[in-house]
């Protein structure tokens, strides 16, 4: 296919970008490194083919939602895909088309677990009644 072969994608990117929308859309009181009451776990696949004509990214979340040392409550899978350029000429090209999936499927993930907020109010206001 043309363009460049190399797809770069730290971590740590991921990290940033969840932690920033977390923070941002409010669905938690805090977020970041800390420990809390309510752990979100996250896995991500990012995967880039050329079809067709130009190239697509597909992000597949993975997340798991669960108080501390504890279970998940709730896990949840999300997937999107962005469509990207017809050549990639630098690894900086996939910067945007990644950044629509990540933000598409971070729409599509806190919207589930906002519709599940009672269940992790029910479960955090029961801990320590028995």
């Amino acid at each position: 296919m043309p363009g460049i072969a190399l797809l770069q994608w730290p971590p740590k990117d991921l990290r940033t970008a969840a932690i920033g929308y977390i923070q941002q859309r409010r669905t938690f009181a805090s977020a970041g490194d800390a420990q809390s009451d309510l752990t979100l776990t996250m896995k991500a696949w990012l995967t880039m083919l050329h079809r067709g004509e130009h190239y697509r990214y597909t992000l597949r979340l993975e997340t798991d939602l669960s108080p501390q040392d504890q279970p998940a409550l709730k896990s949840y899978v999300v997937e999107k895909e962005a469509v990207g350029s017809r050549v990639r000429w630098v690894t900086a090209s996939d910067q945007d088309p990644i950044a629509q999936a990540v933000q598409a499927a971070f729409d599509d993930l806190f919207t589930q677990i906002e519709a599940d907020q009672a269940l992790y109010q029910t479960d955090r206001s029961s801990q320590g009644k028995d």
